[in-house]
Formats: C-alpha cells, sequence, structure tokens
C-alpha cells in the first residue's frame, strides 16, 4: 500500500510546491528577476546533471530522483516565460477583427519564444535521459509538454474560466488571446485521453510482475496526469483555484498596481459570458488587469494558476 501512496503524494507534493514557489517569484518586485532566473538556470542545470545521473538507475529512488528533476528543469521555463524573457516577439494585443488562421499566427507570435525554449529544453532532457534505463525524467517533461499545450489551445479556443490572475503586468497582452465560452471540441477529447493513460498507466502499474522502479515511474506518471486533467477541469469548473497558492504570492505594494481595475474586470467578465466564443480583445485585456495565466497554467505544473503558465 505504501508503495502506492507514497508517488502519489510525492507528485502532489512537487506539483504544489513548485507551482507555488515559481508563482511567488513572479509576484516579486521585477528588480529581483534577475536573481531569480539566475537561481533557477543553476538549478536547472543541476536538475539535468540529475536526470542524465538517474538515467541508469533503474530503481525506485531512480525514478523519484528523475522526476524531481524533470520538474526542476520545467520550472525553470516556466520562470523564464512568466517573467518575460521568453515570451514572443507580439507584445501587443490582439486586434478585434483577428480571426481565423491570422489570430493564429498571432498567438503564435506572441508566445513563439516560449515555444522554442520548451523545444531546445525538451532536446536537453532527451539527451541527458536517452541512453539510459530510466526514462521516468523524459516522459515527465513528455506529459508536463502535451498537457500544457492542451491547456493553451484549449484557452485559445474557449472555456468557462480563465483563473489568470496571476499573470504579471507585462504579459498581459497574452490574456487577449483567449476566449471565454462555454466550451470547444478539444476539451472533451484531451481530458478523455489523458484520464485513459492515466488509468492505463495504474494498471500496469499494480501488475502482479512489475518491479518497483517501473510501479513507481508509472504511478508518477499517472499521478501527473491525473493533476493535469485535474487543471484542465479547472477551466470549467467555477473554483477558487488560485486559493490553493494563496500563501506563495508575494506582499508588496506593487500588487496593488496589479489589481487596480478588478471591478472594470468583474463587469468585463459578466459581458463576455453574455457574449460567448467571443474573444477577449485589445479593450478588454486592458480594462481586467484582475486576470492573469493559468499554469495548467499543468504553473500545470504552472500555471494552471497551468502541470501548470505559458
Amino acid at each position: 500500500m505504501l508503495q502506492i501512496a507514497l508517488p502519489v503524494l510525492c507528485a502532489l507534493f512537487v506539483w504544489w510546491f513548485s507551482t507555488g514557489l515559481v508563482l511567488y517569484l513572479v509576484t516579486l518586485p521585477q528588480q529581483t528577476y534577475r536573481w531569480s532566473l539566475l537561481a533557477t538556470t543553476i538549478a536547472m542545470a543541476a536538475a539535468l546533471w540529475g536526470l542524465s545521473a538517474s538515467s541508469t538507475d533503474a530503481t525506485a529512488s531512480g525514478a523519484y530522483l528523475a522526476f524531481v528533476c524533470a520538474i526542476v528543469a520545467w520550472g525553470w521555463q516556466e520562470t523564464c516565460f512568466l517573467t518575460g524573457v521568453a515570451s514572443g516577439p507580439r507584445m501587443d494585443p490582439c486586434p478585434r477583427e483577428l480571426d481565423g488562421w491570422k489570430r493564429v499566427g498571432a498567438a503564435i507570435q506572441a508566445i513563439l519564444y516560449h515555444e522554442l525554449q520548451l523545444l531546445a529544453l525538451g532536446g536537453a532532457v532527451a539527451i541527458a535521459t536517452i541512453g539510459g534505463t530510466n526514462h521516468v525524467g523524459l516522459w515527465t517533461y513528455v506529459v508536463l509538454w502535451a498537457l500544457r499545450l492542451s491547456a493553451k489551445l484549449n484557452l485559445f479556443l474557449g472555456v468557462p474560466f480563465l483563473h489568470d490572475d496571476w499573470l504579471p503586468a507585462h504579459l498581459r497582452h497574452i490574456r487577449s488571446y483567449f476566449r471565454i465560452r462555454s466550451m470547444n471540441y478539444l476539451f472533451p477529447v484531451a481530458v478523455t485521453a489523458a484520464t485513459i493513460v492515466a488509468v492505463l498507466l495504474v494498471v500496469a502499474a499494480v501488475g502482479p510482475d512489475t518491479g518497483e522502479h517501473r510501479t513507481t515511474g508509472r504511478l508518477l506518471l499517472a499521478s501527473l496526469l491525473g493533476l493535469a486533467v485535474l487543471e484542465h477541469w479547472f477551466m470549467v469548473l467555477p473554483l477558487p483555484v488560485t486559493q490553493l497558492w494563496s500563501g506563495f504570492r508575494a506582499r508588496r505594494s506593487g500588487l496593488a498596481a496589479h489589481d487596480e481595475g478588478a471591478e472594470a474586470g468583474i463587469a468585463h467578465r459578466a459581458k463576455s459570458h453574455a457574449n460567448p466564443g467571443r474573444p477577449l480583445g485589445e479593450h478588454a485585456a486592458m480594462a481586467e488587469p484582475h486576470q492573469s495565466f493559468s499554469v495548467a497554467q499543468p504553473v500545470l505544473v504552472f500555471p494552471i494558476p497551468t502541470v501548470n503558465g505559458g
């Protein structure tokens, strides 16, 4: 029983704490960002070394180490994105008249550097692990990347609740690429597929001939998938999600500017619900500073509030 419970509890704690830590760093004054980026870059380098070292360790401890190192590496790119170091060449809100493929192109430009960074980091993780027998770290990164991509696409296509009140002011323009609508066609497909894979991993993990390493690794991945699915459901359920990380919010006077216009944001949200499927647009993005990014946003890890930010 303990062999099953420990990986689940480990994944839950690492997801919650790592998301909160990144959110704390990006709510500090901007003059601290250089130190946050330096610290997380050092941590990322150490994580890549840990992934390489653990790639030949086919034990339960090797699975735990690889999982944590992959999360640490993921946290580095989340910090880069949320501090504005790696977002995209387009820094303006999406014009209301853009639609179809033009809107897709504009959205890609808004996060292009971040997407390229994700690919580069994924390549580094693959290089560090591909020759070994322990691939938990690589699969952890793949799960995070796939579900983060799903979260971004769902926000782009439209969901009822954005939960984006952690998005820093310098990334405020990204909200204009989100839509508020009752549902989109991708959401049920993504949630169902991720749930099925998570269940299959659990079944495989508790099989009679499964070794300790495979049991631990599969349960860690299944738990991460489950948390990513939970972050997806946060987008359609009216839950106070950000309260999970309220203790990590930095207390500083600059937050007053971040919350300025909250009443206008509430009024706009009500208007957006009355016109489902309509993008937030340029004026809405500037009038709703109280909303921010969703680390399924899995700060999904990384941010929803995005397992999960980008």
